[in-house]
């Protein structure tokens, strides 16, 4: 059957539906949740820092396993881990449904968070290996687009599942997708030839994963605790820690999980640094907004979901134009404009004021969103044009670990930024009134927007040093 497959002329093309079936619910499950939070609060009996955990566990673990799961792709086949990958997701999915209590929910949303960073390590080597040199930005830019429409389909969808059938369908929606996903890799994607003969190592593995969940706890928490707290401090210096002897372990063994020679690759490098980058600019936008939106403008839900869509929907629209022409002009012009339009964009909407009208609000979400639309694909072309097929799956780890890691510290830098400036604008008044209080928020919000325009701004000049290729 697959042999026969094999020789239709739009074979590549149904890999590149299999793959983008698990990006899509990798993506969609990363935004339908945040949706569900009130209801699962109130019918689990817990608290709403608790129930955050819903998220931030999903998040924590799919960010420390990227490198392990995309070497295991090396390895074992990224083939078989992609497939391993659809069936963990749905198995965690229906465990996440039948969940009775918060801190069952919060397990099994570790399992599925496996499953999803098995499936976005592993896509992009399959996408990359399935695909000619020269139509590798097209595939790509395509992919931004099924990204994009994942992110953009999970909060309406899930207001819609959990309004007619309650929090547990947000779970079980995933199950069909996951099983189909499957049957697509076990009939449609090629077999994997020339695997590597080597050892897996899972002490390292263990120190990454150990490092970067402590890092990144201290990122999360660090505004909630105190930057100075001795919580913080203990968090960075346990990470700080384990980082060096996960190092000391690569350099010591004779097959690391990560070769670190790797980064020695400069357009691997400065491509996932500039990836990096553009999420720590967007998620200042991505966090901040909806308070601006709901709490100042008292916009409802439905009118600030409208609005926040502008991105997603014109990213959606440019990443594949982007993607493709990326593979005829080349890759650094298109991705050094990308980034200052993202900046440009993220300066208008710190500049957006409580009597600004609507239209230029979703101008300034649109403008992010071609900004972000001309980077994404032809940088993310980059990245996986830069290593060996032998380097594939852990390429495509090291990239998807780049930008979760972008938004969790993007997510730190705008909330800590915003909670300082606030506190500062506050600090003369013994009680302020509501419009001393609308005046502090504003204050740190269009700090927190314009240090995100920084971030952009540094991408773009990343991305300028290789404006020639």
């Amino acid at each position: 059957m697959q042999k026969k497959l094999q020789q239709l002329p739009y074979y590549k093309w149904l890999i590149f539906g299999v793959i983008s079936s698990g990006i899509f619910i990798s993506t969609m499950t990363s935004s339908i949740v945040n949706v569900a939070l009130p209801p699962i609060t109130i019918a689990l009996h817990t608290d709403i820092p608790t129930a955050q955990w819903v998220v931030t566990a999903y998040l924590l673990a799919i960010t420390s396993l990227l490198p392990l799961v995309g070497r295991l792709g090396d390895v074992m086949g990224c083939r078989r881990i992609y497939g391993y990958g659809f069936i963990g997701f749905a198995a965690g999915s229906l465990l996440c449904g039948m969940a009775n209590s918060i801190v069952m929910l919060i397990g099994f949303r570790i399992i599925q968070a496996i499953g999803a960073a098995t499936l976005m390590a592993n896509g992009m080597a399959i996408l990359t290996a399935g695909f000619p040199q020269n139509e590798r930005g097209k595939v790509l830019g395509m992919l931004g687009t099924i990204v994009a429409l994942g992110s953009l389909s999970g909060p309406g969808l899930g207001g819609l599942l959990v309004d007619h059938f309650g929090w547990h369908a947000i779970f079980y929606v995933n199950i069909p997708i996951g099983m189909l996903g499957y049957a697509g890799v076990r009939l449609i994607l090629p077999v994997d030839q020339d695997l590597q003969q080597e050892k897996i190592d899972y002490l390292g593995a263990a120190l990454f994963t150990i490092g970067m969940v402590s890092f990144l706890l201290a990122l999360s928490y660090g505004t909630r605790w105190g930057w100075l707290s001795v919580s913080t401090l203990a968090c960075l210096g346990f990470a700080l820690v384990m980082f060096v002897l996960f190092i000391w372990q690569e350099k010591r063994i004779a097959y690391p999980m990560l070769e670190l020679s790797i980064f020695k690759n400069w357009e691997f490098s400065t491509g996932n640094l500039a990836g990096m980058l553009s999420f720590m600019a967007m998620f200042s936008n991505t966090l901040l907004l909806p308070y601006f939106l709901h709490d100042i403008l008292t916009f409802t839900p439905a009118k600030t979901g409208l609005i926040m869509s502008a991105f997603p929907l014109v990213m959606a629209v440019v990443a594949p134009l982007s993607g493709s022409l990326s593979d005829k002009v080349g890759i650094g012009p298109l991705a050094t404009t990308g980034m200052g339009i993202l900046a440009l964009g993220l300066i208008l909407t710190a500049r957006l004021q409580v009597n600004t009208e609507l239209w230029l609000i979703m101008a300034s979400q649109a403008i992010m969103g071609l900004g972000n639309g001309l980077f994404q694909s032809p940088n993310n072309n980059s990245i996986m044009s830069a290593v060996s097929s032998r380097q594939l799956g852990v390429a495509g780890g090291i990239n998807a670990l780049a930008r979760n890691f972008g938004m969790v510290c993007g997510t730190a830098v705008a909330v800590s930024i915003l909670e300082y400036r606030r506190a500062a604008s506050l600090s003369g008044f013994s009680q302020a009134t509501q419009v001393q209080q609308i005046a502090a928020f504003m204050d740190g919000y269009q700090t927190a927007l314009l240090v995100g325009a920084a971030f952009a701004i540094i991408g773009a000049l990343v991305s300028f040093q290789r404006s020639g290729k």
